[in-house]
């Protein structure tokens, strides 16, 4: 390749990523770059107009008439319906009295229901919003530590950004050609870490520093309630879900559209058993799955055109021209290529990272040989979880983590941003400690899709 050649495509990520600093919708920038640079790459011969008219056929063809994309508004569906169905709330109660004489128990049932509610929904918004509105004003009530409150209760919320049925695993199936019921399965294992580092960080502090999240009083400790008809209208109910959804996948027995759809019409039945469905709320629910749907879908279109000029005029070969230039060793890349994502996710969504970077990396990734540590056949694999697990640290680290801003938002008159920063930093280093482990320790992602024979 050319000087220029290998310049030209690099111009164009620059300014891409200098226009999202602006503040733009994301969709009309990924858009309006793409369109930029087919009149710059005409001028040298780079690119012929009569090629625009491909990329209508290329987003018809990978979007609109992509079947597993039609499993993404079904899980919006279901997970706002079941936010909004008072599932979550019975939930909590459930395992605050398990846990009521367990220290730190309030904060470990919040990360119970969080990893519950991941799996059921995969929003993670809704998810840090219905955390906050619920947990909030409870833990406050029992004087647990602010910084404690507000790590506990945003990545708890993130969880759903990994664990199955997670709408970003479905995404990433589609940019990196890997079957979405693959990704679940090896997403599970990589979750339930997550969750248990979580867990067993809040017990060790519980022990060491009890004053920080203290005990139930006795009087709250003790439920006169009858257990049973808890765990019968608050338990049951959200893990048979889970079980219908994601045991379908993973076992091969439905589609992750048809799970979805499934999903969505067995949290409506939920909203029923609660006796809180309605009109207005299945308007309510219909409208929010339709907004945050069209959102996705301007952002997979404007991300088409982009990857599609952007290849034509090199960028693949540009990209790969200047890692055969770096001559770093495969697992040195690999670091790199984490490092890159780890940064770009203080400042960018999961959704631009994942439409954006994965396609660029994909061919690297490909060209990779990790020796007997993670076979050839299934690297795509292992490197899409790892990176899943990489962009959760994105919705805590700030300035732009999406999660504090839902947690700022819902939680105030309880927490400063200050008591909001501190309290992610242990919780974030938790979440890169899952990662260095799901690097060190491959098994972790594929040890669940081997034993089903993906």
């Amino acid at each position: 390749m050319t000087a220029f050649e290998t310049v030209l495509p690099l111009t164009m990520m620059g300014i891409l990523i200098f226009i999202l600093f602006t503040g733009y919708p994301v969709a009309f920038c990924l858009a309006g770059v793409g369109l930029m640079f087919t009149v710059v790459g005409g001028m040298f011969d780079m690119f012929h107009p009569m090629q625009l008219f491909l990329i209508v056929s290329r987003i018809w063809g990978s979007i609109a008439e992509n079947l597993v994309l039609v499993a993404i508004p079904m899980f919006i569906f279901m997970g706002i319906m079941l936010e909004r169905s008072g599932v979550a709330r019975h939930l909590l109660e459930i395992l605050s009295v398990l846990l009521r004489r367990v220290p730190g128990g309030l904060a470990l049932a919040v990360v119970l229901m969080g990893t519950i509610m991941a799996a059921t929904t995969g929003i993670v918004g809704a998810s840090v919003v219905m955390l906050s509105l619920l947990a909030l004003p409870v833990m406050m009530d029992r004087d647990y530590d602010k910084k404690i409150t507000a790590g506990v209760i945003s990545a708890s919320g993130t969880l759903g950004i990994l664990i199955p049925p997670s709408i970003m695993l479905v995404i990433m199936g589609d940019m990196l050609a890997v079957p979405v019921g693959d990704l679940f399965a090896g997403a599970v294992i990589p979750g339930l870490v997550l969750s248990g580092l979580y867990l067993v960080y809040l017990v060790l502090m519980a022990m060491i520093k009890p004053e920080r999240m203290p005990k139930l009083e006795q009087s709250d400790a003790d439920d006169d309630r009858p257990l049973l008809g808890l765990i019968l209208r608050g338990f049951l109910p959200p893990t048979l879900l889970v079980v219908m959804v994601l045991g379908s996948i993973i076992g091969g027995l439905a589609t992750p559209t048809e799970a979805a759809g499934v999903g969505a019409f067995g949290a409506t039945l939920l909203a029923v058993y609660n006796r809180t469905f309605s009109l207005s709320l299945l308007r309510d629910v219909v409208r929010g799955t339709a907004l945050t749907n069209a959102m996705i879908f301007g952002i997979f279109c404007g991300a088409t055109l982009f990857s599609y000029v952007f290849r034509e005029l090199g960028g693949d070969d540009a990209i790969i021209h200047v890692i055969e230039v770096l001559d770093l060793h495969d697992w040195t890349l690999l670091i790199l290529l984490m490092a890159i994502i780890f940064l770009l996710g203080f400042f960018f969504d999961w959704l631009e990272i994942t439409l954006i970077i994965l396609p660029v990396f994909r061919p690297i990734v490909m060209s990779l040989d990790l020796g007997s540590a993670v076979p050839t056949d299934h690297l795509l694999l292992w490197f899409a979880i790892a990176v899943a697990v990489n962009l959760q640290t994105s919705y805590l680290t700030p300035p732009f983590g999406p999660a504090l801003f839902y947690l700022r938002q819902a939680g105030q008159g309880y927490l400063s941003l200050g008591d909001i920063y501190k309290g992610v930093i242990p919780f974030t280093l938790l979440q890169l400690t899952g990662l260095v482990l799901c690097l060190l320790f491959p098994a972790l992602i594929l040890w669940l899709p081997n034993y089903l024979g993906y």
